[in-house]
């Protein structure tokens, strides 16, 4: 992050919309999130340049119009919480326009709405979405369903350095007395396969080695927890930890259904961000099934 808004302690913000329900949810849950005092917004409507097949120029332009009218929503949207905000148009494939776009801008956070649906979408690696969460160098807001306010985060960590990542930028959103975190930190626990044909010693010892290994596995699950939790706290926000052990996904996609919460934060593993490799972690599947909005951090 740029050392500006390090002093100012405000980010600086890009959301893309296209005036889809998609990016309306995007755009309504920027308003709502609670940015830093002093943060930047911008805009952007990326207007495709190819057009499949060709249409008349009448089309083109009726198209582009359209477009200029969701630019003119956005801002208009924007300038209750930033009256200076600016909302451009941009002619160039959607991800590159984005992710151009926030480069120019030096963007802390992109925030954008999230269209797949279903096993099929999910499988379709160009959307605009999954294309900008991977290839992006900053923390990116996805958003399928808007919130009207923040006040339930539910807060992944393992102790990487982008699970730490994402708990100091946590630390520097705006506070709200009624806002509770919950840190969640799942143990996967080692699972000993049935060894029937072992001799009982032997089984004995395995199943000895792997509870001393599971104990161990915990008890750094509830430090990585309570470092987190501590770390938040220090920096003014309600916090409570849950401890699981099962499916990482599953227990922090449970938490987040069962506390109703409004924003799940995670950290992206691995420095490509979630293409190639990461598909099926715990940030790509989150994505794909978490109702709520999902901030993606690196």
């Amino acid at each position: 992050m740029r050392r500006s808004s390090r002093r100012r302690g405000g980010f600086r913000v890009l959301i893309a919309t296209d005036g889809s329900p998609a990016a309306q949810a995007a755009l309504s849950t920027a308003c709502a999130f609670p940015w830093p005092r002093g943060s930047q917004v911008r805009g952007l409507v990326a207007s495709p340049p190819n057009w499949i097949g060709g249409p008349p120029a009448y089309v083109q332009i009726a198209v582009s119009k359209a477009f200029e009218r969701t630019a003119t929503a956005a801002r208009r949207s924007l300038a209750k919480h930033w009256p200076d905000a600016e909302v451009t148009v941009a002619e160039q494939a959607p991800a590159d326009a984005i992710l151009g776009a926030a480069k120019r801008f030096s963007a802390n956070v992109i925030v954008l709405g999230w269209r797949g649906h279903g096993t099929f979408r999910r499988l379709l690696m160009g959307s605009v979405s999954r294309d900008v969460v991977g290839r992006a160098r900053m923390p990116v807001l996805v958003v399928r369903r808007g919130v009207g306010q923040i006040r339930r985060i539910a807060i992944g960590v393992d102790g990487s350095p982008n699970a730490r990542q994402a708990v100091e930028l946590t630390a520097r959103l705006r506070r709200d007395p009624g806002t509770v975190i919950t840190v969640v930190r799942v143990n996967e626990p080692i699972v000993v396969p049935t060894a029937g044909r072992l001799p009982a010693s032997v089984r004995a010892t395995i199943l000895h080695n792997a509870a001393q290994l599971n104990k161990e596995r915990l008890s750094r699950a509830r430090r990585d927890a309570d470092a987190a939790a501590t770390r938040l706290r220090r920096a003014g926000w309600r916090t409570r930890t849950e401890v699981r052990s099962g499916a990482a996904l599953a227990e922090l996609l449970d938490v987040v259904q069962g506390s109703e919460c409004d924003l799940l934060i995670v950290g992206a593993r691995g420095a490509r961000g979630l293409r190639g490799a990461l598909l099926g972690s715990v940030a790509t599947g989150a994505l794909n099934r978490s109702p709520a909005p999902v901030l993606v951090v690196r």
